[in-house]
């Protein structure tokens, strides 16, 4: 599973503190955060006919994170919004777009760790591009990885922050397992998420989904957990074992970038046979939620 270039984003117009410019001229200072160490928080939000599905929400992680990252001067929704609006103005966006929200503690007077060393306030970069849901709706193939996600007392997973090593390293692994995505399990071997997605499984009928204990608190993942309740469907939340894993009637992932896509296999074992009914019922639940819900950013 590998993306490919659109070329609808040949000259797409990047936000960065108050300007934008043409993707190949926008320009991230090298003393800033986020270059010197990763030193920045993130959200991916979706473009559905005008409005950002759960903006309220992104926004929310977004500023819980830099809080608890102590960054100072962080923007206001307001000020957040008004930029994404600009963003997709500029590039003519309405429907079918991914936006790639970041805030940097910002640039720094010299190279260093010391959070002292910023005192410019933080850069915010909005990079909105033409992109539908990347995941293959026909099915993923998982390969658990050897690279574990971290459990709060090394680095709270609540912080929705921009140092990805962890998740890029499981995505090689699993790419050289012939694999679409990695399983990464916690510290004590129960499956957190994908590197890049959360799961859930069906397990004797009731959807279920690992806890947050070493996963951030997806807001996809929160949505189908509230049509979930909204349309009776049994559901919990809960460690799982890969062995549960294994013989589990249905799997899948879920995020914005990829909405809702289906599992079929999970280190060499077939999840389920034949239809995937509660899956095919969530994506419809979803759908149909997506097509009428958001904030409107675009007339």
């Amino acid at each position: 599973m590998l993306q490919k270039f659109d070329e609808r984003n040949r000259d797409l117009q990047i936000w960065i503190n108050g300007k934008l410019s043409h993707r190949d001229e926008a320009g991230v200072s090298p003393f800033d955060s986020v270059v010197q160490g990763g030193d920045a928080v993130w959200e991916g939000l979706r473009l559905y006919n005008g409005r950002i599905f759960k903006l309220a929400e992104h926004l929310r992680r977004l500023r819980h994170s830099a809080k608890a990252l102590a960054f100072a001067d962080i923007p206001s929704d307001e000020t957040i919004t008004d930029a994404i609006r600009q963003t997709l103005a500029a590039n003519q966006m309405r429907d079918g777009a991914h936006v790639r929200l970041t805030l940097t503690r910002g640039v720094k007077i010299t190279s260093g760790m010391d959070p002292r060393l910023n005192q410019a306030g933080p850069t915010l970069i909005v990079l909105a591009e033409f992109k539908r849901p990347v995941y293959d709706k026909t099915g993923l193939r998982l390969a658990t990885t050897s690279f574990r996600r971290a459990s709060p007392d090394v680095l709270d997973p609540k912080i929705h922050h921009n140092n990805l090593l962890n998740s890029i390293l499981a995505k090689i692994e699993a790419t050289r397992a012939g694999a679409d995505d990695a399983v990464m399990l916690d510290s004590r071997g129960f499956i957190a998420e994908t590197n890049a997605t959360h799961l859930f499984f069906v397990i004797d009928g009731v959807v279920t989904t690992p806890r947050t204990v070493a996963c951030p608190e997806g807001i996809t993942r929160q949505t189908v957990l509230d049509l979930c309740r909204a349309n009776e469907i049994p559901h919990q939340v809960r460690d799982v074992s890969l062995a549960e894993a294994y013989r589990g009637e249905e799997c899948f992932c879920t995020g914005t970038m990829g909405e809702i896509a289906p599992v079929v296999e999970i280190d060499g074992r077939e999840i389920g046979a034949g239809p995937t009914p509660m899956t095919a019922r969530i994506n419809e639940l979803f759908a149909a939620v997506t097509a009428v819900e958001g904030t409107r950013v675009v007339d």
